[in-house]
């Protein structure tokens, strides 16, 4: 019989062994992929105001005050700062720490030197925000450390209050079980755990919550195996990891590394003495202890262990009832998770293109994005301001306006904010990606882009505005109106497009063929089917916020199509660079046709439906632009664009229910603060090289100059300019003084 028992026990032991050095040598754990935004990059005569500087630092949880020159600090004096950046691996290569001084003249960065030698440097890149992660299924999120990056104090402060006699024992402390139960016996409360952090990591690795006599002596002989193949730094390094430290909703945090960013916002080498004595005393009860819910019976707990460190001589007595005074100083909300949802759901969308889900969620691969955080902050601020000022009630009742915005960078094609809510933080339904709403005017430029790229049509040639009626197939003829519900003869082009006229783009589209249409709406990046219906020239298509961003940003780049890309570079876990993200562009309609759709969008807000955005505009920016409203006053659009931005907003309801906001009302108001906010620079005025811009005459569509009333100025692709003068510019070419005049005018340009 003892035999057999033996022969059992014997089998078991193998099993147990054999389990516990495979799981514990393979993938230990599932990590997370951790989401970056752009790096902020400051060089001489960058282009960045003191104050966007020092919202760049509080998002990267830099600690005001240089303290002795540790990573992750700052100070001011005036318009100089001297900052101390942290080390940090990008996709194309290490940045060191580094202390440096930055001074600003204004808006722009000054001088750059690095300290102490005051060495000029060209350019210094800052570790860059850490916005979202991609939990694996079961939701556990942690930041692996290793051991050379544990601070010492930590592991002093671990095996001080949980297990003293690590480095003794072989996986069991039977005396230090003892101790614990005398010391807590003694306190009054749980101060120290009887469990060796062997057994700890055993519990949380390998087996489950279940409490009985089996499991505790299960987890023993685990211990023990464990010991025996693993060595104890191996052993501590896996514990710091492993640990459970709290909850941020259905996601839980695991290890010191990311228990460091989750309660203080830093990584884990900036965690003062107070900190790590407060993260240690969690390990007992994260819910009894949470810092944010129960911040007094928190500050007990961590004060508890600041005495045990005196009492062992990891720490004066000073030295600890200094710290004792301090709070607890952990960030009011959850610096980790997902600051940006809106965002952080396009970067998913996109990654699911080329990677698997688990390995999203399992592989700790560290995304690179083209988040730009100051056009986040402003696009958030701009949205949540101006939806309060148009719906001042309650944003998270059921019938509340909702709205949308994104910025992209027109030179580069990347998408620099999203907002998905009129609460950016919450993490909702995403409005800027999966709304699909009805577009309305906003697609009558594609109309005029057509007419100008394959029709023949010049901005000045004439187009009828008056009523018509459409057949449509087995049912009574379509007969649209215009908004002000008169009509207007016959108009130039570019008028037609800057007023937004309804029966002027009804018969300039059915003149192309609204299948024309249809394909340049493809063409622009638009991809899926769309029904050739004539309703579809006024804007009967239900498109989300990011597809109207890609067909407008085709335009402003000129007739250059590019896939908006929210992700620059894929690193794995060891630092490998798996993927770059570069810009793709393939030319789809010709520059010269982009041009004059942007010089008409331009009319359209200098003196058509969007003239009143040229008010809050700052003096001399050139900028063009669109508003889109649909029926019954349902949805409010506005996309436009300068030199170095563009940006959609769309404001509406969830339940379709009409808002009362036209384009110009609504959507164009949010556009015009946010385009202030992040500073987007005048259109870029030169035209392709044959282009040519000429005056002419509105109401006869003939050339003109400047001086004749009713002269408006045009870009023309070279020849198709109008061939005959207005009577007035006949007059002044035949008048000897004028012809002087100008002779004299165009000596001196």
């Amino acid at each position: 019989m003892a035999g057999v028992f033996a022969l059992v026990a014997g089998a078991y032991l193998l099993y147990l062994d054999s389990d516990i050095r495979v799981e514990f040598e393979g993938k230990r754990w599932s990590v997370p992929a951790h989401v970056y935004a752009r790096p902020l990059e400051l060089f001489p005569g960058a282009e960045i105001s003191r104050e966007q500087f020092i919202r760049e630092l509080e998002g990267l949880n830099y600690r005001h005050g240089v303290e002795g020159g540790r990573p992750g600090s700052y100070d001011r004096h005036g318009q100089r700062f001297i900052v101390n950046s942290r080390a940090f691996a990008f996709w194309d290569g290490k940045e060191p720490a580094l202390q440096f001084e930055v001074a600003f003249d204004g808006d722009r960065v000054s001088e750059l030197v690095e300290l102490p030698q005051r060495i000029p440097l060209t350019l210094v890149r800052l570790d860059p925000i850490h916005f979202a992660s991609i939990s694996p299924a079961h939701n556990e999120d942690r930041v692996l450390v290793v051991r050379e990056t544990l601070p010492p104090l930590l592991v002093d402060t671990l095996l001080a209050v949980e297990d003293r006699k690590f480095y003794d024992h072989p996986g069991l402390d039977i005396r230090g079980l003892g101790r614990a139960v005398v010391a807590n016996i003694k306190a009054g409360e749980l101060v120290q755990g009887g469990s060796t952090l062997t057994q700890q990591l055993v519990k949380n690795y390998f087996l489950t919550s279940e409490r009985s006599l089996v499991r505790k002596f299960k987890e023993a002989l685990m211990s023990l195996l464990l010991e025996l193949h693993y060595d104890k730094d191996d052993v501590l390094t896996a514990y710091c990891n492993e640990i459970y430290l709290g909850q941020d909703g259905r996601r839980a945090i695991h290890g010191f590394g990311l228990g460091a960013q989750f309660y203080f916002g830093v990584p884990l080498s900036e965690l003062k003495p107070q900190d790590i004595a407060l993260l240690v005393g969690l390990v007992q009860g994260p819910s009894l202890f949470d810092p944010r819910r129960s911040p007094e019976r928190a500050l007990k707990r961590r004060n508890a262990v600041l005495d045990i460190l005196a009492q062992q001589g990891v720490l004066k007595d000073s030295e600890a009832a200094s710290l004792k005074r301090s709070a607890l100083g952990v960030t009011p909300g959850t610096p980790s998770a997902a600051r940006f949802p809106a965002f952080a759901d396009m970067v998913r969308a996109q990654l699911r293109r080329d990677y698997k889900e688990e390995d999203l969620r399992s592989e700790g691969l560290r995304i690179f994005t083209t988040l730009d955080p100051q056009a986040q902050w402003a696009a958030e601020q701009a949205l949540e301001r101006g939806l309060k000022e148009l719906d001042p009630g309650d944003p998270a009742r059921v019938q509340a306006l909702q709205g949308a915005a994104l910025v992209t960078d027109v030179a580069a094609g990347e998408v620099l904010a999203v907002v998905g809510d009129r609460r950016p933080r919450v993490n909702s339904f995403n409005r800027a990606l999966l709304a699909r709403r009805q577009v309305g005017s906003i697609v009558k430029p594609v109309v005029y882009l057509t007419a100008l790229a394959h029709g023949g049509y010049t901005l000045a040639s004439p187009v009828d505005d008056a009523p018509l009626a459409v057949d449509i197939d087995g049912g009574a003829p379509w007969t649209p109106s215009n908004y002000d519900n008169r009509s207007h003869g016959v108009v130039p082009l570019f008028s037609a497009l800057a007023h937004s006229y309804n029966l002027a783009t009804v018969r300039l589209g059915l003149d192309l063929g609204v299948q024309g249409v249809r394909r340049m709406i493809n063409q622009l990046g638009v991809e899926e089917e769309i029904n050739p219906y004539p309703s579809l020239l006024l804007g009967a298509l239900d498109l989300s916020p990011v597809q109207v961003a890609q067909m407008y940003h085709t335009i402003a780049s000129g007739g250059f199509y590019s896939p908006l890309r929210a992700i620059r570079a894929v690193v794995s876990a060891d630092g490998q660079l798996l993927q770059r993200y570069g810009l793709e562009t393939s030319q789809v309609l010709p520059p010269e046709a982009a041009y004059l759709t942007t010089a008409a969008l331009h009319y359209a807000v200098r003196e058509g439906t969007g003239a009143a955005l040229q008010n809050g505009l700052p003096e001399g920016r050139v900028v063009a632009g669109k508003t889109g409203t649909t029926n019954d006053l349902r949805d409010s659009w506005f996309a436009g664009y300068g030199g170095s931005h563009l940006a959609v907003v769309w404001i509406g309801r969830d339940d379709n229910h009409p808002i009362g906001l036209t384009g110009s009302t609504g959507a164009m108001r949010v556009w015009g603060d946010l385009s202030n906010r992040i500073g987007m620079t005048s259109l870029p005025l030169t035209p392709p090289e044959n282009v040519e811009w000429h005056w002419i005459e509105r109401d006869t569509q003939t050339l003109s100059v400047e001086q004749c009333p009713n002269a408006v100025v045009l870009p023309f692709v070279r020849g198709t300019e109008p061939a005959l003068w207005s009577s007035c510019a006949a007059a002044r070419r035949q008048n000897p003084v004028t012809k002087t005049i100008d002779w004299f005018k165009e000596w001196l340009n």
